[in-house]
């Protein structure tokens, strides 16, 4: 299956070609290959948070590639198989759906390619990740995250990552989809940030997986305040968890031990409570049900109705007739 078909970057049977393609789009390299005997495509769609890419070459091909410093880059085999080494001696080999490798952007990295194999690669910022990964956890992270150079896509947090990744790129490439909803879009890329985390195994995995205090959260007053004042806005847990100072594991548990449910089932109810307050004083002859749904952050029109027959017993156009 060929993602992201709609972003074409390339086609081409040009060793030089494809070099330069993939040089502008993820990083400089050294490409060996077949001379004009190739049938690569590159496929790609950046956003502030992450490129997102398809990749085959359909020849045996080599990359080379000198660290980077800024960015890491997540190699998704879906197809075939690749052989990868690194400067500190580290060797995997990339079985489609089953294997792939996290390039770290402090070390050298080699990457072979079988004729067959495609990829899909993630291009990600070291400011995204790791203020992502601070978020996660509740406290600055200053250093590289230094990822086991493997990633093993059959445990559940592999399919999970590999998942989100490839639903990702199928939903960008849908007409008038995630292209254009850039809140939904942002939040399904912070998933992905966080399947990667917890899919590689690196310095802050026990961090991200332990059990912290619920106490620390207290009371949640300050969460719960903030979910008040800024229900029509961006809400995600890990901006809640910003807000609390604690990371989002801890957040949910505080919610569940406190409220009985997940922040964001907490956020959603608040929202259909705002929503259900706006339609009760609006003019039902100049209001849509529509409108007022998408303003409180339900882009969904017949799973908004069922979430507010569910909490108020009415359907919302019944409600806007009041």
């Amino acid at each position: 299956m060929e993602y992201l078909a709609s972003a074409s970057v390339i086609k081409t049977q040009s060793l030089e070609e494809a070099r330069e393609a993939v040089t502008k789009i993820y990083l400089p390299h050294d490409l060996v290959g077949p001379q004009d005997a190739m049938n690569m495509r590159l496929n790609a769609l950046t956003d502030r948070h992450m490129t997102l890419g398809y990749l085959t070459y359909q020849a045996e091909a080599e990359l080379t590639m000198p660290a980077t410093e800024h960015c890491y880059h997540v190699n998704l085999t879906i197809v075939g198989e690749t052989k990868a080494s690194r400067s500190d001696g580290g060797r995997e080999v990339t079985v489609g759906g089953r294997r792939g490798v996290v390039l770290s952007p402090v070390q050298t990295n080699r990457v072979s390619w079988t004729p067959e194999a495609e990829q899909l690669i993630l291009k990600i910022p070291r400011t995204s990740l790791e203020s992502h990964l601070s978020d996660l956890i509740g406290k600055p992270v200053t250093e590289v995250v230094d990822f086991d150079f493997g990633l093993d896509l059959t445990t559940s947090s592999g399919r999970a990552l590999l998942r989100a990744v490839q639903f990702l790129a199928t939903e960008l490439d849908k007409p008038a989809g995630l292209a254009e909803m850039p809140l939904a879009r942002e939040q399904l890329e912070a998933y992905v940030l966080t399947s990667l985390l917890h899919a590689g195994r690196h310095q802050f995995s026990d961090a991200l997986s332990g059990n912290e205090d619920v106490r620390r959260l207290g009371r949640l007053s300050t969460v719960v305040s903030y979910i008040e004042e800024h229900a029509n806005g961006e809400i995600t847990p890990e901006v809640l968890a910003r807000v609390g100072c604690v990371s989002v594991r801890t957040l949910h548990a505080a919610f569940q031990e406190q409220l009985g449910e997940s922040p964001m089932a907490y956020v959603r109810r608040i929202r259909l409570s705002k929503a259900r307050a706006e339609l009760l004083r609006s003019d039902p002859q100049k209001t849509r049900v529509a409108d007022v749904a998408m303003r409180w952050g339900f882009f969904h029109q017949s799973r908004f109705a069922q979430q507010y027959r569910d909490q108020f017993n009415e359907l919302p156009s019944v409600t806007l007739q009041r």
